[in-house]
């Protein structure tokens, strides 16, 4: 664009006025939209003259006049006049074939407001309202669609050799598929580094949740490096400790206290179940394994006759439920309950609340991915006092956990 023209120097006196007014140079009347059209011009007029090189020109090319297309901008909708050339080769870089979307920021803006839960209709809406654009649901899609790439690479992409605690759990949602309404488990796999911060290593989507598929969450784990987990939280899925266990034979599993509970108040008649549970307190807040066993004696005593069930489950999972006790109280918070992926996943269904039914799979992948990028932008920092969790670890697991200095 020539600077010393009478164009060039309008367009800039009109745009330093609005600035000092405090008038937007991207709304309906800015100058940002001509600005941006007569450089587009003038750069798509020299990518031209790049490529009708002297190759070209001897195979019989040239140019072959002006053609038109109205692109969409934040500053509201321009219309471009683009070269052709008589081969119909020429493939411009700075304004792609068939782009009527310009402005990455725009993209990413919808990308963004999607990831926040807003619906199509409503993004078109509030991309209208607030620079004046009409995008129609199509594009809005193909805007959406590009960001499955992402999704694949992401759900691919390489993982540590080590991870000192990790939270396994699934959520569920449903899709359509085939017509027809159906259930789906999301696998989620929070993980925390050997820097103390948190990272979603996994995300998977299967019809229902069962150890069988979470041995192959383990497995694809494994295969993107994965090496050794040091400490794993489950729920009391039948099955899931054994599939942890194949995939990583060293690792302490520590099962959910808060789900143990539940289940065992479900056995509970509801007048004895305000002393069961003070009774129970005794076992799983006891200062140390010893004392934690010998209330779970008396447990068995006093209640073990009526509510045989229950104490036979605490029994026969024993092992997995008191492995915290093996930790100082501030690793304890940590890992004795899957409280921090089920804290995750309030924050997601925050985002995904809005949608009822998904329209398949890739649907539901698209915004829980979306939702973990910005909960994960607030991961940026180690867990609290970090450095005497390391330390205990260091301890308890000699050189599997390594020192960071």
């Amino acid at each position: 664009m020539d600077r010393n023209s009478e164009s060039y120097r309008i367009m800039r006196d009109k745009a330093l006025a609005q600035l000092r007014s405090g008038e937007s140079l991207t709304g309906k009347d800015g100058a940002f939209g001509p600005l941006l059209q007569e450089f587009l011009e003038a750069a798509l007029d020299g990518e031209m003259s790049s490529h009708l090189d002297a190759d070209e020109r001897l195979s019989g090319n040239k140019r072959n006049g002006w053609g038109s297309k109205r692109v969409k901008i934040m500053a509201g909708e321009i219309e471009i006049a683009t070269p052709q050339d008589r081969h119909s080769s020429f493939s411009p870089e700075i304004l792609k074939k068939r782009e009527t979307i310009l402005a990455d920021n725009m993209s990413s803006k919808i990308i963004g407001l999607y990831g926040m839960g807003m619906s199509l209709r409503d993004i078109s809406s509030h991309i209208e309202e607030m620079y004046d654009v009409t995008i129609s649901h199509n594009t809005l899609s193909e805007i959406i669609e590009r960001i499955v790439p992402k999704v694949k690479e992401w759900q691919s992409r390489p993982l540590d050799s080590m991870y000192t605690i990790v939270w396994l759990d699934a959520m569920h949602y449903k899709v359509k598929d085939g017509g027809r309404t159906e259930s789906r488990a999301v696998y989620n796999v929070l993980a925390i580094n050997k820097d103390g911060r948190k990272e979603l290593i996994g995300m998977y989507v299967s019809e229902n949740e069962g150890a069988n598929f979470w041995l192959s969450v383990l497995t694809d784990l494994k295969a993107r490096g994965l090496n050794d987990i040091l400490i794993a939280c489950i729920d009391n899925l039948t099955g899931f400790s054994q599939a942890i266990s194949t995939i990583f034979p060293q690792v302490i599993i520590q099962s959910c206290i808060v789900h143990q509970i539940r289940n065992s108040l479900k056995y509970i008649a509801s007048k004895n179940q305000k002393e069961f549970m003070a009774d129970l307190k005794t076992v799983y807040q006891a200062p140390n394994l010893d004392l934690a066993e010998l209330h779970l004696d008396k447990l068995q005593e006093k209640w073990g006759q009526k509510y045989s069930v229950v104490l036979e489950s605490w029994r026969r999972n024993w092992d997995k439920l008191s492995a915290y006790f093996g930790y100082d109280e501030h690793i304890r918070r940590l890992i004795y309950t899957t409280n921090p992926i089920e804290g995750f996943h309030r924050q997601v269904r925050k985002v995904t609340k809005t949608k009822g039914v998904f329209p398949n799979d890739m649907a539901l992948m698209k915004l829980i991915y979306l939702a973990v990028i910005n909960i994960s932008k607030k991961w940026t920092q180690p867990l609290q006092n970090w450095a005497l969790t390391a330390g205990q670890l260091r301890i308890k697991f000699g050189e599997r956990m390594p020192l960071t200095l």
